[in-house]
């Protein structure tokens, strides 16, 4: 089989079930309450519920590599679960022979597996049917990117739990960071290893809640030195290879992120659900505007020192005026520079590319959007970043263009957008 045609079918299996995209969002006519031929009120076959059954949860617990202690994280919840009274099975858990995971195991109720014989060779896989007859509460499912065995009724496991999620089962499960799909390239580059078992990104999306296992890179060789994660003829070779402390580092670095970003995502679905419209400022984030003008330099290195001071976020925004706002600046640059106007703006605009390469430089996102009123615009994206903290350039109008286009930190102001704002004054020789 050619490398396309293997790609594509890979792409098949992954793409979702069109009958598990029409239970999952109630798109069936039996959903919608209509009969046969679209009326309101429509009967319900005998047997069948008049609602789809609710989707499970998923909860996942990521950690930056293996053995950083998150199967035993998952059998722990298993425990803490059944405790409650909650019917939990062990749909599938890999405990690597680790004493202390096996130990963990304990009376939880384990899954028989499905064996699969592939080329003379006789495997085990996940018994996704038989989890889902017996359609227990929670399903304890390790290592969510795994591959399944060819002539699985999946390709890969997290198809078999998105199957357990669709029949309403709560699914427990692990994953390293590096399975995804993502950070694949990332990953190689920074450990010299190809990741060949990956997951879309859009399973870790959806999740309901995402645990960071965190351990120290010191403190997982430590445990791998230790025996605790490999055997020893395999500890050395590990250290000196994938596990070196700064690959660790890294990699750490990137499931800290990963998971700052979910939380952050989560915050934000909050406080849309529930209409909160003021900033919540759980973290620090400063938003620097710049333009064309030569004291912009001076404003985007401010803006980075108190970023780098707050250990915060730093966008960058410029903002082109549209409508009046524009057609007031060509006239001001007609008024000023006469039949120079076009070659003034031609350098302008070069100024603004530069200065959009130096805050780049700096370490910022850079947005470019436009706008007819200029303070509005500035306030809807801070209150869509949840920013903090706003930095500007003083103002260098004459008085012809404060009356044409009035006083665009006078608006600000005005909006009462309740965060802090720091204007870097100029010097003469820096105005246009």
């Amino acid at each position: 089989m050619d490398q396309g045609t293997s790609d594509s079918r890979q792409r098949e299996e992954e793409r979702p079930d069109p009958e598990e995209l029409l239970r999952r969002y109630n798109l069936r006519d039996s959903d919608l309450g209509t009969g046969p031929l679209g009326e309101v009120g429509g009967s319900v076959s005998p047997g069948q519920d008049s609602q789809s059954p609710r989707r499970g949860r998923l909860r996942v617990y990521l950690a930056a590599a293996a053995g950083a202690g998150k199967t035993y994280a998952l059998l722990n919840e298993g425990h803490r679960r059944e405790n409650r009274g909650t019917d939990v099975v062990v749909g599938y858990v890999e405990t690597h022979r680790r004493l202390q995971t096996e130990a963990q195991l304990g009376d939880l109720k384990v899954m028989p597996r499905k064996k699969i014989t592939y080329r003379g060779v006789t495997l085990e896989e996940m018994d996704t049917e038989a989890i889902l007859a017996l359609h227990p509460r929670v399903a304890l499912v390790d290592e969510l990117a795994h591959t399944n065995v060819p002539g699985s009724k999946h390709a890969k496991r997290y198809q078999d739990v998105e199957e357990l999620l669709n029949a309403g089962i709560d699914v427990v499960t692990t994953l390293n960071i590096q399975h995804l799909e993502s950070l694949n390239d990332l990953v190689e580059s920074i450990t010299g290893v190809r990741v060949r078992e990956t997951l879309p990104d859009r399973i870790l999306d959806q999740a309901d809640e995402v645990e960071l296992i965190d351990i120290s890179p010191h403190a997982l060789r430590q445990r791998m030195r230790h025996g605790n994660i490999y055997s020893a003829d395999r500890v050395e070779p590990a250290l000196s290879n994938f596990f070196r402390e700064g690959n660790l580092t890294a990699l750490r670095e990137l499931a800290l992120r990963r998971t700052a970003e979910k939380t952050e995502s989560q915050l934000h679905q909050y406080m849309a659900d529930h209409g909160i419209k003021q900033i919540w400022p759980a973290t620090e984030r400063v938003l620097v505007g710049f333009d064309h003008r030569p004291h912009t330099r001076q404003v985007l290195r401010d803006a980075w020192r108190l970023a780098h001071g707050l250990h915060a976020d730093l966008i960058a925004i410029s903002i082109q005026p549209e409508g009046y706002l524009a057609l007031s600046s060509r006239l001001i640059s007609f008024l000023k520079y006469g039949k120079d106007a076009s070659q003034q703006r031609e350098r302008a605009l070069r100024r603004l590319e530069e200065h959009a390469v130096f805050a780049e430089d700096l370490g910022a996102e850079v947005i470019r959007t436009k706008g007819h009123n200029i303070a509005r615009t500035l306030v809807e994206v801070v209150k869509e970043r949840q920013v903090t903290q706003i930095v500007l350039g003083q103002p260098s109008r004459s008085r012809w263009e404060e009356i044409l286009r009035g006083s665009m930190i006078n608006r600000l102001l005005r909006l009462d957008v309740g965060i802090d704002i720091h204007l870097v004054p100029q010097d003469r020789d820096q105005q246009d």
